[in-house]
């Protein structure tokens, strides 16, 4: 017997937020039928994600956009679907060179708030692989397989050579204090950052990233559900942009 959108719907939303879904009560009961229904019975079905990985996805994109009630919502559900709380904690670390770190710190305060709640003790063990001394090399040697010099170049030129502090940074921040980090993978890393882009709308950064993605190991299949996860929360048009790049990307 198949499962109508409505059976899958009510199963997943049970097994992230061990509730009932569709219930008829709250201020909206309509618009909470129409995003459970959308959101748990049909995105949830498309592609290859486990979901895991779909709501390590949805974590990342609420906290590029800084709607931090379905933060928090979502971090729970995360860790009711067997994430572990390292991490949920890189996942949003790992938003800090994209978004900024005043809003990775908002959604670490909302992922330290659910900690505190379900009795985990924070601060969580260092998953940190680098000093001062080799961050800068380790960084280096993860983005080069994935990018080359591309930001080099792109910032060549600029006044007093200050582009070179620019590439230099990326090199030493993004790869270095964060890509080398134990907890998840590069290729985890990498499909995430797809979230954080697709959410943030910068589809000439997410170009890049969808190419980096590839030669991580993640597949075109992959990329593209984990484009079209992001699509109830982000809204058609950020996610048809986002789709539109990758067909670029691939045809290339």
């Amino acid at each position: 017997m198949n499962m109508t959108r409505t059976d899958i719907c009510k199963k997943n939303y049970k097994v992230l937020f061990q509730g009932e879904a569709l219930l008829p009560n709250g201020d909206d009961p309509e618009m909470m039928a129409i995003l459970q229904k959308y959101i748990f019975g049909e995105v949830f079905t498309v592609g290859n994600l486990d979901i895991k990985t779909r709501e390590m996805i949805t974590v990342t994109s609420l906290a590029a956009q800084q709607t931090l009630p379905q933060l928090k919502a979502h971090i729970n559900g995360a860790l009711n679907a067997g994430v572990t709380p390292i991490e949920l904690r890189e996942a949003i670390y790992q938003c800090a060179p994209f978004i900024g770190f005043p809003k990775t710190l908002n959604a670490l305060g909302v992922l330290n708030e659910v900690f505190k709640e379900r009795g985990i003790q924070t601060p969580l063990k260092s998953t940190a692989t680098t000093d001062e001394n080799n961050r800068y090399e380790k960084g280096l040697a993860i983005q080069e397989p994935l990018y080359g010099d591309e930001i080099k170049k792109a910032m060549s030129n600029l006044p007093d050579n200050m582009g070179e502090d620019v590439a230099k940074f990326l090199t030493g921040v993004c790869f270095g204090d964060f890509y080398t980090r134990e907890g998840l993978d590069v290729k985890t890393r990498e499909l995430l950052v797809i979230s954080i882009l697709v959410t943030t709308g910068n589809t000439e950064t997410l170009k890049s990233h969808i190419k980096g993605n590839l030669k991580a190991g993640n597949s075109k299949e992959t990329i593209t559900a984990a484009i079209i996860q992001c699509l109830p929360y982000v809204g058609f048009p950020n996610t048809l942009a986002a789709l539109k790049m990758l067909k670029d990307v691939l045809a290339y």
